[in-house]
């Protein structure tokens, strides 16, 4: 395809709060290193809902700090059907999976690996338009090829989500053998559960609400218990576990609490949710009984991303539980953004097509070939 000015494209355009319009732009052209996609899934999140709900936190302002028009969405599939100047790969047809996360590849974090935490990092769907379009445009250092992991593209727009539950337990070090605790089965929560069973661990989940615990379960946690019913301590105590990681996802001062109460010497705290106010520490505690504080944000598109799609793959049941309807683009606020702001989402995640105008079933159906029975090894 050669894109020209003068075509257009849908999308859903951010301008401030309560506000996201869903209009006719221009398709844009990929320039160098970059790829131009004809989306064919994009995910909602939490990040998302809050830019609609009382933004611009984390979207794109001018000079003037006054919103900028952003297309919106930063967890999509596509198919690449347009190259910019020096791509490498990606033909045009390859299924390409998004990352988002944009680094320079240049600074000191770069150099490490660390692109998640680059000196410069930004965001499609954020600071640069997104996936909440019929078309995007994404550099190639963001994206993997999907084309022959046998998975639809619904399924393949959890990637990126579940990417960062990857990250989250890559960075934790937690291995087959080890108890683990997850505080909160939300989204990531959920994800974060799949992954951490995939490596071994025995794995506990707790929440507030039973349906999402009766997911958990279908996750592969070991054990689940609802957050109300029991000091987590005495949870721990009556199911035999030792943690050595804990994961708080709810974003709670309680549930980060209840973790410092309970944590032995030696255990590892990975607080993943935000937490919405200052959190004061008793550092001795910490220094006495050698506990290690792990932050984590976003994932590293180059390790992360592609273990992703092997997990998506890895499950033998699909995602239907996780996504099971696919809204079009016009019932993106009032089915997606505004139900998750207001805490009431129907599904785990929202799934968006550009493509169509009444919503449909997902579908996760995906070949045999793509099931990848060595997740737990990947993931060590």
């Amino acid at each position: 395809m050669s894109a020209t000015m003068t075509d257009t494209m849908t999308a859903a355009v951010f301008r401030g709060a309560h506000d996201v319009q869903i209009e006719a732009r221009p398709i844009p052209v990929p320039g160098p290193g970059e790829v131009l996609l004809r989306v064919t899934a994009s995910g909602i999140c939490g990040t998302d809902s809050a830019e609609w709900a009382s933004g611009p936190h984390l979207a794109g302002r001018d000079l003037s700090g006054e919103p900028r028009d952003t297309v919106l969405g930063h967890e999509f599939v596509g198919t690449v059907v347009d190259r910019g100047e020096g791509v490498e790969g990606f033909p045009v047809g390859a299924t390409a999976v998004c990352g988002a996360g944009v680094s320079c590849g240049h600074c000191v974090m770069c150099r490490a690996g660390r692109t998640n935490v680059c000196r410069t990092y930004h965001s499609l769907g954020l600071q640069d338009d997104g996936g909440l379009a019929q078309y995007t445009v994404a550099p190639v250092g963001i994206l993997f090829d999907a084309t022959d992991s046998g998975l639809s593209s619904d399924t393949l727009a959890l990637s990126q989500p579940l990417a960062v539950a990857v990250h989250a337990v890559r960075r934790s070090g937690l291995h087959a053998g080890q108890d683990a605790v997850v505080i909160g089965a939300g989204g990531i929560g959920g994800f974060l559960a799949y992954v951490a069973a995939a490596t071994g661990a025995r794995v506990l989940v707790l929440d507030l609400d039973p349906s999402r615990l009766d997911l958990a379960t279908r996750l592969g946690a070991s054990d689940t218990a609802l957050a109300s019913d029991a000091p987590l301590g005495d949870v721990i105590a009556r199911l035999g576990y030792e943690p050595e990681v804990f994961f708080e996802v709810s974003g709670s001062a309680q549930g980060l609490a209840s973790i410092f109460d309970v944590a032995a010497p030696g255990a590892v705290i990975v607080p993943v949710g935000l937490q919405k106010k200052r959190t004061e520490l008793d550092l001795s505690r910490f220094t006495l009984a050698e506990f290690t504080l792990v932050g984590t944000v976003a994932h590293v598109v180059a390790d992360d991303l592609p273990e992703a799609v092997r997990l998506l793959a890895a499950r033998a049941d699909g995602w239907s539980d996780i996504a099971s309807e696919v809204l079009p683009l016009d019932l993106l606020v009032e089915r997606g953004l505004q139900p998750l702001a207001d805490g009431s989402p129907t599904q785990i995640k929202t799934l968006v097509d550009p493509w169509i105008d009444v919503p449909r079933p997902a579908d996760h159906a995906s070949t045999p070939s793509a099931t990848d029975p060595n997740t737990a090894e990947a993931l060590s």
